[in-house]
């Protein structure tokens, strides 16, 4: 569902990575806002145009001809350069679950979603029971597993 938390999670997500010179983070970010809007079904005209602009506003920095391209067909008529980068309210920002990749060997076999605050054994549970992660074992019990907070999991078979 797209809404304006997840508009400000990817704001919030694009500035901090650029800050950070972390490209492929951002890049990556970029690429999650496109796919919620294009996902997006039932959801009113206001919040997937804001969506729309934030998205041209976020890509401006790495790809500033196609950013004003789609910057002058969203109706306006300053340079999306002029244009501030956009705000976010950061109580919106918090997610109340998210959503962890799981390799198993270096290789991502799945994906688990947990609350947000939860703690590392629930995390660790919580994708060894995943289909993918039980196929990759194949009834063998992991020699290790490593849960990284909020980012992934890797389990060592």
């Amino acid at each position: 569902m797209l809404d304006q938390g997840i508009i400000g999670r990817a704001i919030a997500a694009v500035t901090d990575d650029l800050e950070n010179l972390r490209f492929n983070r951002a890049v990556a970010q970029l690429y999650s806002l496109a796919n919620a809007i294009q996902s997006a079904e039932a959801v009113s005209g206001a919040v997937r145009r804001e969506a729309l602009e934030a998205l041209v506003l976020l890509i401006a920095p790495m790809m500033p001809h196609l950013a004003e391209t789609c910057w002058e067909a969203l109706g306006h008529k300053a340079m999306v350069v002029a244009t501030p980068w956009p705000k976010f309210d950061a109580e919106l920002t918090h997610a109340e679950s998210i959503t962890i990749a799981i390799q198993v060997n270096g290789k991502r076999r799945d994906e688990v979603t947990v609350a947000a605050d939860a703690d590392e054994e629930t995390v660790r549970n919580a994708a060894l029971a995943r289909d993918g992660v039980i196929r990759a074992l194949a009834g063998k019990a992991p020699k290790k597993v490593i849960v990284v907070p909020n980012r992934i999991v890797n389990v060592v078979a």
